[in-house]
């Protein structure tokens, strides 16, 4: 079983998909999860408490700051604007696959785990996932 899901995002940010996922998913098996882009990741975070994507977006725009900021006044690649490179940079230090076992039609996901796509760029994008449930 294989199907794309489009993640619709509005700048930076954690984007849960798991119930588009959840509603897909039969049988049991492995799941994986593919972005199919070079500036975003996808993570299994937790879900119940709103500050944690929240904290998780200010971490990662601190720690790697748009190409404007004196700190990363090194980087070439800025084409596309002041976001491009420390979006690449961030995909790079994140996942951009997941796996996770499938029983019985249900995710073996925690309690408060739930799938993001962790956007890294400023301007809106309809993200693909792709997925695959090896049964």
């Amino acid at each position: 079983m294989q199907t794309t899901f489009q993640i619709p995002t509005r700048g930076p940010g954690l984007y849960e998909f798991t119930d588009q996922v959840a509603a897909w998913v039969q049988g049991s098996g492995v799941l994986t999860l593919f972005v199919r882009h070079t500036s975003c990741s996808l993570l299994i975070q937790e879900n119940a408490d709103p500050e944690v994507q929240n904290d998780l977006r200010n971490f990662f725009h601190r720690l790697v700051p748009p190409t404007t900021d004196p700190s990363m006044a090194y980087l070439t690649h800025t084409y596309e604007g002041p976001d491009d490179m420390p979006a690449h940079i961030k995909a790079a230090m994140m996942p951009v696959s997941l796996s996770i076992p499938v029983e019985n039609g249900r995710m073996r996901l925690g309690t408060w785990q739930g799938i993001y796509l962790f956007e890294h760029r400023n301007a809106p994008h309809t993200r693909q996932v792709a997925a695959y449930l090896a049964v």
